[in-house]
């Protein structure tokens, strides 16, 4: 996918760099915006600036001096102590509709964000877009297919997590022998998965005995544009080291980061990856 240059707004995490990546991959022109205490310092390998996220001003005058004509939002970004920030003069004006968006939810919250890009003209593009829609298809990615059991483990847990979606709490959940095991909130979901491998070890699976899965879903108010549910290779490692037999999403709806890198710590690892359709 081409475009007009593009403004990349990176928080944590491998989005950003897998976004900015493929824009390199296609020569597309980008302009990176690494938000302070947030973006992977590897960013620093692309044109850009280092910003606080409370300034605005700041951030809108970098993209139009930079001559971007769409915005993509990618990476994680925990949710700041308004009452510490310090925002510019812009960043200052749009502070209270802000802090009113967050107190409805983080998709309110980011949903405010966004309707500030898109009144200064920008385009808003989705990473699922920018990566040529590299999401996760319908069945088994990889060598392992999950029997029924597991897939009733997936489907309880895709349920438990759109459940807790229209909470706007988060995007994924582990259920394991029909028991929900962690429910995401905002620790992410590698700190879940963290989290679930500490468990005792009769709730919970085990390398060589792996039962259990993660399923991630997005929220069913959220604005896909940004924040749709993410996994990569990382995601299966940490599933494996808490016992699961396999993770799993919505088809469409859960974007990749580098398939053949999943696929092969899948196989590897022996577990099953799958699209519910």
């Amino acid at each position: 996918m081409t475009g007009p240059k593009l403004a990349l707004i990176a928080g944590g995490g491998d989005l950003p760099l897998a976004v900015a990546a493929r824009c390199e991959a296609e020569d597309r022109p980008l302009f990176v915006v690494r938000l302070a205490g947030f973006a992977d310092p590897a960013l620093e390998a692309w044109d850009g600036v280092d910003m606080g996220m409370a300034r605005i001003g700041g951030i809108l005058s970098a993209m139009k001096k930079a001559g971007c004509g769409a915005v993509c939002l990618a990476g994680t970004v925990s949710r700041p102590d308004f009452k510490n920030l310090k925002p510019d003069l812009k960043g200052a004006t749009l502070l209270p509709g802000i802090v009113k968006a967050a107190s409805q939810g983080d998709d309110a919250l980011l949903r405010k964000i966004l309707s500030v890009f898109e009144a200064e003209g920008y385009v808003v593009e989705g990473a699922d877009d920018i990566l040529g829609g590299d999401t996760l298809t319908a069945g088994a990615l990889g060598r392992v297919t999950p029997d029924p059991a597991q897939l009733a483990d997936l489907r309880k847990a895709l349920h438990v997590a759109e459940k807790s979606g229209e909470l706007d709490v988060g995007q994924g959940a582990v259920v394991c022998d029909g028991l929900v095991l962690a429910v995401e909130a905002q620790e992410g979901t590698d700190a879940m998965l963290t989290r679930v491998a500490g468990l005792p070890a009769d709730l919970r699976g085990a390398p060589g005995a792996p039962k259990g899965a993660l399923g991630k879903a997005p929220k069913p108010i959220q604005d896909l544009r940004v924040d749709m549910p993410v996994i990569g290779a990382r995601t299966i490692e940490l599933a494996a080291a808490a016992g699961l037999a396999g993770v799993g999403g919505k088809a469409g709806r859960l974007i990749l980061i580098d398939r053949a890198a999943i696929v092969e710590a899948a196989d590897r690892l022996g577990l099953y990856v799958w699209g519910e359709a």
